[in-house]
């Protein structure tokens, strides 16, 4: 981790990847039960971005970060934007400030105590009569976008857990009775993302180079700790890479395409159950960096220990890939996130 807090110059290029055993990593409220998001023609389960940014905004608040669209309640009631925009700029003092600096006051507090709006931008969706927003813009675009997940394979439902009965006991009757549950669920999907940090929007933002180191660790610990829901249970992060470039305005594209499963060592998809029933096959991510060596500043990875590697005729684990990065841009550039150590230096 640096020290350094100037907007980011260099742009990064994302791919994380996160599984879901017997969970619903993404329910669809539309489908009238909830059921996970699959793709009809394909079967694969799909994870919108806004569910994993939810994820990363409830980390950053939890860190101690100011988040500024966040669920948030006061006396029972739910907070409107105006108070959440409000509670942002609690140390700007309005009547003292002078008029010449009053918006560019605004802009620099806001965005320094909204963390989120830094990263993903956001619609300031508050009275334009109102005291501060007056003094903001109708949105901020954010820098740091994700498209959204999909899963590596066809996925199934767990049929299992489509009429889960729930036996409960009345106090008058201390009689047992039952009642059903919308409890969809899939077996078992392997969900990659693909994300993009562009150094011409965090001008826009104020992101920052720590910022943006922030989601070595934020992307990991966000699965971790925020996946503690009945039916969000079971999910776990197996492998983070970010691709920092040096040439401007540049980026591979599409690198999350290049992770593939090796078929000679993946069950079937109807036969997935647990990360142990796939192999993770490298070999043309390693080779598309090493053939863009010379314009990659940095690569910036962790992996699950127990997420199954191969590149080329070798099988191995996290070190496989480590090893195999190294040798294709040199050790210098490939750094190995500790994220529960390198975490602490995030925080405010």
């Amino acid at each position: 981790m640096t020290n350094e807090t100037t907007t980011v110059e260099n742009r990064s290029e994302i791919v994380f990847l996160y599984d879901a055993v017997d969970a619903n990593p993404n329910g669809n409220p539309l489908s009238g039960a909830n059921r996970p998001r699959i793709d009809p023609q394909t079967r694969q389960a799909i994870v919108t971005d806004v569910r994993l940014k939810r994820y990363l905004r409830d980390q950053l608040d939890d860190d101690g970060h100011g988040v500024y669209i966040r669920n948030v309640h006061e006396d029972g009631q739910q907070a409107t934007r105006e108070d959440l925009l409000e509670d942002r700029l609690k140390e700007v003092d309005l009547d003292e400030t002078p008029d010449e600096n009053l918006a560019d006051e605004v802009f620099g507090e806001f965005l320094a105590n909204s963390s989120d709006v830094r990263y993903f931008g956001a619609t300031m969706s508050v009275d334009t009569d109102d005291k501060y927003a007056q003094h903001l813009p109708n949105h901020f675009t954010g820098p740091v976008q994700f498209s959204p997940g999909k899963s590596m394979h066809a996925v199934n439902e767990n049929e299992e857990y489509d009429s889960l009965t729930s036996v409960i006991a009345t106090q008058d009757e201390k009689a047992q009775g039952g009642f059903d549950l919308d409890d969809h669920r899939i077996q078992y999907g392997l969900i990659r993302f693909h994300g993009l940090v562009d150094e011409h929007g965090a001008e826009d933002t104020n992101l920052t180079t720590e910022d943006v180191e922030r989601l070595d660790t934020l992307c990991w610990r966000a699965i971790k700790n925020q996946t503690i829901s009945r039916s969000k249970v079971g999910q776990e992060p197996r492998l983070y890479i970010r691709v920092e470039y040096d040439t401007d305005s540049f980026h591979l594209g599409g690198l999350d395409k290049d992770l593939e499963l090796d078929s000679d060592r993946t069950k079937p998809d109807d036969e997935l159950r647990n990360v142990r029933d796939l192999t993770l096959s490298v070999d043309s991510l390693v080779s598309r960096l090493e053939t863009n060596a010379n314009r990659i500043e940095s690569v910036h990875v962790v992996v699950s220990d127990v997420l199954p590697i191969s590149y080329g005729d070798e099988v191995g684990d996290a070190e496989l890939l480590y090893e195999a990065l190294e040798d294709a841009l040199g050790a210098e550039s490939v750094r190995v996130v500790d994220v529960y150590e390198e975490h602490l230096a995030t925080l405010p």
